[in-house]
């Protein structure tokens, strides 16, 4: 078992990442519930990072796989997280779709994003934040 990682993510930190997580998208969730504007590029770079927290966290609670780097891209660490295990393909989409409002966004191309990208961002990422706890729950990594 992989006890420390290249990535900065102690596996105890398992509790705290998902705390941490859901404080900021519950924040972001309250923002966009009160129609305040949300900046598209920090929303974007922000639920990047958060997804990419996700991943490594869990990855290093589970100690089976050497965790990403943590300048690791968000698309490399989600490899190091599905390589032998397919069911986590559940997930795939929701990662390249936040790389892809990035991309949209560096190549100034914000007309091929959808109507409200800042919104779909905040949602895809709780989604990923979603599909990660439950599991997590149900391995016995964290609590109820």
């Amino acid at each position: 078992m992989i006890s420390d990682t290249g990535s900065g993510v102690a596996a105890e930190s398992l509790p705290a990442t998902f705390a941490e997580a859901d404080v900021e998208l519950s924040a972001r969730e309250a923002a966009i519930a009160r129609g305040d504007a949300l900046p598209l590029t920090e929303t974007v770079e922000a639920m990047i990072a958060l997804t990419q927290g996700l991943v490594a966290a869990y990855i290093a609670a589970a100690g089976v796989k050497a965790p990403p780097a943590a300048d690791a891209d968000i698309l490399e660490a989600f490899k190091v997280l599905v390589k032998g295990e397919p069911t986590w393909n559940a997930i795939r989409d929701n990662c390249r779709e936040l790389v892809y409002y990035r991309n949209c966004i560096n190549m100034g191309r914000r007309d091929a994003l959808p109507k409200v990208p800042e919104k779909m961002a905040v949602r895809t990422a709780r989604h990923v934040y979603l599909y990660i706890k439950t599991r997590c729950i149900r391995e016995g990594r964290l609590a109820d």
